[in-house]
């Protein structure tokens, strides 16, 4: 048996594997539109590779003023470049910010104290991915600065084992246990986003949805793979709070703002 799965299902044998959204959350069910920048333009990557993209808008900040208009309450912006190390778009992220009512969170690059602390200046949550797995401490630390309510870490796995460094590297780590970790620090929002779907409109694999949600019992989106409303409709049963979409908002695949 995959050691991913070996562990998914020993969370499984003792915990319920379907939870009721009023077990672990009173708010409503959020879709979060995803605006991913890179080069300076707004796209969405293939499994997560950047040299496979599809841009969506030239300017990120039409896409950002698009999905505000349409009542998004948050936007999840990404960094790619800064991600990747090679450069950033902070520009186009000040300027996003400073153009929409919505809330933002930013991830990408975000790896040390100091740069956390400084984007906390511009927008309303910043979030870690791979400072949280190399450098655990620092979320214990932001937290204690800051609160719980403006940090949010994003737990990016391929078949079940963290991968970070904008998806380039997977690491030994399992999702699961890393999850674990964080709400032992005192984390109340993460975020999950299966990398092998992502930007596929595959559908969600519900099986290391449902393990991260046995995992961490305190606020939770996800995202990777959504194609459609039945997938949103996956996520609520399983007990999440929201979803992080991307490709199936900007190619219709989903009406948005959603139907209540």
């Amino acid at each position: 048996m995959e050691p991913a799965r070996d562990w998914a299902r020993a969370c499984l044998k003792v915990a319920p594997p379907l939870y009721t959204r009023s077990a672990v959350s009173n708010t409503h069910f959020e879709i979060i539109p995803a605006v991913d920048i890179q080069k300076g333009r707004a796209v969405r990557l293939y499994e997560g590779d950047p040299e496979r993209e599809t841009v969506y808008f030239e300017d990120p900040v039409a896409a950002a003023l698009h999905w505000a208009e349409l009542g998004a309450e948050r936007l999840h912006l990404v960094d790619l470049d800064a991600a990747l190390g090679r450069g950033d778009n902070s520009e186009a992220v000040r300027t996003i910010v400073a153009s929409v009512s919505a809330g933002t969170e930013l991830g990408g690059g975000i790896r040390s104290l100091d740069s956390a602390l400084s984007w906390l200046e511009v927008v309303d949550r910043v979030i870690l991915g791979t400072a949280a797995q190399r450098e655990p401490e620092l979320v214990g630390e932001l937290i204690e600065r800051v609160g719980p309510q403006r940090i949010a870490v994003s737990i990016d796995a391929r078949g079940g084992m963290v991968a970070v460094r904008g998806w380039a590297e997977t690491t030994d780590t399992h999702a699961g246990e890393l999850a674990q970790q964080m709400a032992a620090l005192g984390l109340r929002h993460l975020i999950y986003t299966d990398v092998s779907r992502d930007g596929t409109m595959q559908g969600v694999d519900p099986e290391p949805v449902r393990m991260m949600r046995d995992a961490f019992q305190h606020t939770l989106v996800a995202g990777g793979g959504v194609a459609s409303d039945a997938d949103l409709e996956l996520y609520e049963e399983l007990g999440l709070d929201g979803a992080i979409v991307g490709r199936a908002l900007y190619e219709g695949r989903i009406t948005y703002p959603r139907a209540s």
